[in-house]
């Protein structure tokens, strides 16, 4: 009986602390990316659109972001209003509409980028590597069971191994995008020091 009450405390409390750190790490994000004007919704949108590279649909967002296609249809169109992403209209499809960074946008998104690495770089900071890679796997097995939970029989095997690909990828590129020795940071930086 005593075994089972404290495994039963065990579970209460790790659901508990997983709500409480990720609700705490969502401020976190707020307060960090609110120095570029950004919410974390917002910076979440400006990075999936750089990620996935132009033309992008807001069907294609909510996919990678894993949210419904209406609630990213609503962050847009408040994007749009702010000078961040711009709408046009697909010229294959004309009733197919895509969504694109401003000048705007990429000005706030690289330093929020960085900003944001900085910041996730300083709550890791106490975890070693080995750790680190060990709270990785737990939480994508937390995740994969909780989406395995909304969606009966799916192949998570498969997802899995989409999702190593896609993240593999998005890493990749946004390292690119914002590490200075590369062909895309120089050319924006040569951009920078030119008068006009």
């Amino acid at each position: 009986m005593t075994v089972n009450y404290e495994s039963e405390k065990l579970v209460l409390r790790l659901w508990y602390m997983t709500h409480r750190t990720c609700d705490w790490l969502g401020r976190c994000e707020d307060q960090v990316f609110g120095e570029y004007k950004l919410t974390k919704e917002q910076y979440a949108v400006l990075s999936t659109v750089k990620y996935l590279d132009e033309p992008v649909r807001v069907t294609d967002i909510a996919r990678w972001l894993e949210r419904s296609t209406n609630s990213v249809s609503m962050i847009v169109d408040r994007m749009v209003k702010v000078g961040l992403l711009r709408r046009e209209r697909a010229r294959g499809d004309r009733r197919e509409v895509c969504v694109f960074i401003t000048s705007k946008g990429e000005t706030v998104l690289k330093p929020a980028i960085l900003a944001g690495r900085e910041f996730i770089g300083k709550i890791l900071s106490p975890l070693s590597h080995e750790d680190r890679h060990t709270l990785l796997s737990l939480l994508e097995t937390l995740k994969y069971r909780a989406f395995e939970y909304l969606n009966p029989g799916v192949d998570i095997e498969e997802m899995r191994r989409n999702e190593i690909t896609g993240q593999a990828n998005l890493v990749e590129r946004l390292v690119q995008y914002t590490s200075p020795s590369t062909p895309e940071a120089k050319r924006q930086g040569d951009e920078k020091g030119k008068t006009i």
